[in-house]
């Protein structure tokens, strides 16, 4: 083959080539356009929107109660010491109870004077006596020239308040699991000097396996009103497009509470019974379907 039929050859492949491009640029300007007439037009999409409801209930297994000691002394080191000591002794059952470190906390502790109000005694007016005013006689008759009463200004002090001392109290929350102790731990922690005494407050301490239960209840439900809907309008489910979880949470029962601070020489009180009951926990979805 001479350089001339090389020549020849060569100018024939590249012809082919480019009428091979041309043909796939005009073709992807074709799709382009076609594309572009169609944008903000969307394919109509058939959809049913259904919801479920489901419940679990549990057993709650921990309960959280919180007390309060607070003392008034002339100083502020006096009233720390005196509630250290009673915060110690409270803490002292709490641990005789079983109740770890860990399930244990402080949730304040506060120093503020103590002040105690005092109302002034506004002062009497002065009497005035018309016994001692003098007077005339008048045909043998005495008649006699009263004076007016002094106009005096009566001035009533402030009221005044007077610092006695210095007020500090500690809060403490405690978590205890094991739930046949409640009674007789609130009993002890009455009888220890603690005040503002609240709870038990009942829970359960993983909540996210009945929570779970709840919600995968929920799900069957919403399934089921789905299936039923399409069969009544006479289409197929194709697939899920949105969900959404609206739990419902826990429903707490009512609080026991004490509020009373009893000493040491107390009456002995017999022990509660503190009941925990079971609780129900809700979960509502929502759930979109295609459908055709």
């Amino acid at each position: 083959m001479n350089q001339e039929q090389l020549k020849t050859r060569a100018w024939k492949i590249g012809c082919g080539v480019g009428v091979l491009v041309m043909i796939f640029l005009a073709v992807a300007s074709i799709k382009e356009l076609s594309a572009i007439s169609h944008v903000g037009d969307s394919a109509p999409v058939n959809t049913i929107n259904v919801t479920g409801s489901g419940d679990a209930f549990a057993i709650p297994d921990v309960a959280t109660f919180s007390f309060t000691v607070t003392d008034t002394e002339k100083t502020v080191a006096d009233a720390q010491t005196k509630v250290t000591t009673e915060a110690n002794s409270a803490l002292a059952l709490v641990h005789a109870a079983g109740v770890a470190d860990k399930d244990v906390q402080t949730e304040g502790y506060s120093i503020n004077p103590h002040y105690v109000y005092q109302n002034a005694v506004c002062p009497s007016p002065a009497v005035y006596d018309s016994s001692a005013s003098s007077g005339s006689v008048s045909n043998g008759v005495m008649i006699p020239t009263i004076a007016p009463a002094p106009a005096t200004a009566i001035y009533c002090p402030p009221n005044k308040e007077t610092l006695t001392g210095y007020d500090v109290s500690e809060s403490i929350s405690v978590k205890l699991r094991d739930l046949t102790k409640a009674g007789s731990l609130l009993v002890s922690l009455g009888t220890a000097g603690v005040g503002n005494l609240n709870g038990p407050s009942f829970a359960v301490d993983n909540p996210d396996t009945i929570q779970a239960e709840a919600r995968a209840k929920a799900i069957t439900d919403a399934q089921s009103k789905a299936q039923e809907l399409a069969r009544e309008l006479g289409v197929r489910i194709v697939r899920v497009t949105s969900f959404n979880d609206n739990s419902g949470g826990y429903a707490y029962p009512v609080m026991m509470a004490m509020d009373a601070k009893v000493g040491s020489t107390g009456a002995a009180s017999p022990t509660p019974e503190v009941p925990a009951g079971q609780q129900k926990v809700t979960d509502n979805v929502s759930i979109t379907y295609e459908i055709r």
